[in-house]
């Protein structure tokens, strides 16, 4: 067996494309520059065709994180670009020795149980190349940290295949309950504004998102949305209707101002992904029975908001590949800012309500940061929070908030980053933000039992 602290031969496919990839490889190796030295970069292309970055560092730690991205992207091909973007923007790990393996998965759109099942190949593909880590970890952000919890859950049991899991900013609600606010937005948005679509245009169930077909793009969403509330304007240049259709949207759905732009393009062109190219057409969203609340007319709102029911076998599909049923038997540390904008931290409260069901609440460890991004936190608290795991991997020693908070000292003297820990603080419950459908409230979302129920159903789940 090839020693896990050298690189070993490349195989042939693998060269193939490294080679097809060298000027890529070589400008992220010339970032990973710092206290662990320069590291090794490799790319290639897996069985599923899914892109891939590798980096080891020289002075190697023995241990693996394996990266699952966030996203989802949209498109069609795996783009090799995605891989490497990530390998630089979490570099931090790289420079604390650790080896690194991210997927750029097989093809743009959703689909969780297709990136996790990505995500365990690039683990494979580094295991092939180098031997078999001293330790493996798994990591996600964002829509990632629902892939790599998904991984956790679907090959965590395998022995020997990872150690522990790291959630950072993760959309951990799942996919079943986890974008009902943003199907709140899209039905409040046309509420006030009309314009998505217009009165002249096609018209289609707003669960679609966006008719199939539709030539709009986000700038062209971008305008709808700056005509109807003057969103991108300061507040003096917007007209009175434009400041009460922002402020009402806003109120209604929670959502913060900063990230009203994303998560309506969210509830517009990924949802045309998962209903129109993933379920067949098929609708997984409702919002029958939810009483919207905030506004300066609730009866009128509710009273012409528009209404719908989730097809019961789409919704099954869509559970089935990204709920989560808490069944996980590693150590799980997550990490998340407060304020963040775009994965609410309330996911956090709906994942411990998850483990909790499963009776699995004894494995998680949650942090929160007086932080107010989404994509990137504190350098200092990544290497924090992936040293915490490392030292409850290989001691069984449980960390609490408190421990973590206190051992991020020590990093921040050579990354000057900052740490920003809130050992006290808990989340409210995941009610409090995002408006429950009638049955919403018990986790987890699908319980272990439903999942291998669901699992013998020929074509079950997200079009791969």
């Amino acid at each position: 067996m090839n020693s896990p602290h050298a690189p070993a031969p490349a195989l042939p496919l693998y060269r193939r494309h490294r080679l097809r990839s060298a000027a890529r490889a070589a400008t992220v190796a010339a970032l990973l520059l710092g206290t662990a030295g320069e590291a090794r970069c490799y790319t290639g292309l897996d069985g599923n065709g899914a892109h891939y970055a590798l980096a080891v560092p020289v002075r190697w730690n023995g241990s693996l994180v394996v990266h699952a991205h966030g996203g989802p992207d949209l498109g069609d091909a795996s783009d090799p670009a995605r891989s490497t973007e990530d390998l630089e923007r979490w570099a931090v790990m790289v420079e604390e020795g650790y080896a690194w393996a991210g997927s750029s998965y097989r093809r743009g759109g959703y689909g969780t149980r297709m990136a996790a099942a990505d995500t365990e190949s690039v683990r494979r593909v580094f295991l092939d190349r180098f031997g078999k880590p001293e330790r493996t970890y798994v990591h996600g952000q964002s829509w990632g940290g629902n892939v790599a919890a998904k991984v956790a859950e679907t090959y965590g049991t395998e022995p020997g295949a990872y150690d522990g899991v790291l959630l950072t900013n993760g959309v951990l609600g799942g996919g079943s309950r986890g974008y009902d606010y943003r199907v709140d937005l899209r039905v409040v948005y046309q509420y006030y504004c009309g314009n998505h679509p217009r009165p002249t245009e096609q018209r289609y169930p707003l669960w679609q998102g966006l008719r199939p077909g539709s030539t709009m793009t986000s700038a062209g969403l971008s305008a709808r949305l700056r005509e109807c509330t003057g969103f991108d304007a300061e507040p003096a240049e917007r007209t009175a209707l434009q400041q009460r259709n922002l402020d009402d949207i806003l109120a209604v759905t929670g959502i913060p101002e900063r990230s009203l732009e994303s998560h309506l393009r969210f509830a517009t062109f990924t949802f045309r992904d998962i209903v129109s190219t993933r379920l067949g057409g098929r609708n997984p969203f409702s919002n029958r029975g939810v009483r919207y609340a905030g506004s300066h007319d609730d009866r009128a709102l509710n009273a012409g908001v528009e209404r719908f029911s989730a097809d019961p076998a789409a919704r099954r599909d869509l559970s089935w590949d990204s709920d989560l049923t808490g069944r996980v038997s590693l150590p799980v540390l997550t990490l998340h800012a407060i304020e963040d904008p775009t994965a609410f931290v309330e996911h956090e409260s709906a994942y411990r309500a998850t483990l909790r069901g499963a009776g699995r609440e004894h494995r998680l460890v949650q942090t929160f940061t007086r932080e107010s991004e989404h994509s990137g936190l504190s350098s200092a608290e990544y290497a924090n929070s992936i040293a915490a795991l490392d030292r409850w991997a290989r001691t069984g020693r449980k960390p609490t908030p408190r421990s973590v908070a206190a051992s991020c000292a020590a990093f921040d003297r050579s990354r000057g980053t900052g740490c920003f820990y809130d050992p006290a603080f808990r989340p409210s419950p995941y009610a409090s933000r995002v408006l429950p459908r009638p049955g919403g409230l018990a986790w987890p979302a699908m319980t272990a039992e439903q999942e291998r129920a669901w699992g013998r159903i020929d074509g079950v789940g997200i079009a791969p």
